[in-house]
């Protein structure tokens, strides 16, 4: 995980770093539960993990993706990561926790997540510190508060 940039000082990516820490915790958990047989609670965590993504992805795809996605250098980077947002919120909206193979196939996907959280915090994050303007900056920190109207903070106000 990168520390060395600055950007994790950013209040907006500081919010997308606390959202992937929340799914991450959410679907951690909800492996455990399977693991323990309890298919209620990690039913219960994969909904949250749905809940908490919707959000952050319309945070990150109508904000930081939109005004980077512009950019001819960032265009494909930022489509495969919107790609990846769309198969695993199909995965999501269709998982069946009572079936062996969508277990086999959560538990693949959380390995994805993981992955797919690298590229943004160790590709994406870094890059938009010198690639955004102020003006994209507050756009994309407008996006988030769309997507999170009842989230607390200013949020770089």
């Amino acid at each position: 995980m990168c520390h060395y940039c600055g950007c994790r000082e950013i209040p907006l990516i500081k919010e997308f770093i606390a959202e992937h820490e929340s799914v991450t915790d959410a679907a951690g958990g909800a492996l455990r539960a399977l693991d323990r047989g309890d298919q209620g609670l990690a039913a219960e965590l994969v909904a949250r993990m749905e809940r908490e993504l919707r959000a952050h992805w319309q945070g990150e795809e109508e904000g930081l993706f939109a005004v980077m996605g512009d950019d001819t250098e960032y265009a494909g980077y930022i489509g495969a990561l919107v790609r990846e947002h769309r198969e695993l919120s199909a995965f999501l909206g269709r998982v069946d926790l009572a079936r062996a193979e969508d277990v086999v196939q959560l538990r693949e996907a959380v390995d994805e997540l993981y992955r797919h959280i690298s590229k943004e915090e160790d590709g994406l994050f870094p890059a938009s510190l010198t690639a955004l303007s102020g003006d994209e900056w507050d756009l994309s920190m407008a996006a988030w508060r769309t997507a999170h109207p009842d989230a607390p903070g200013d949020l770089g106000r």
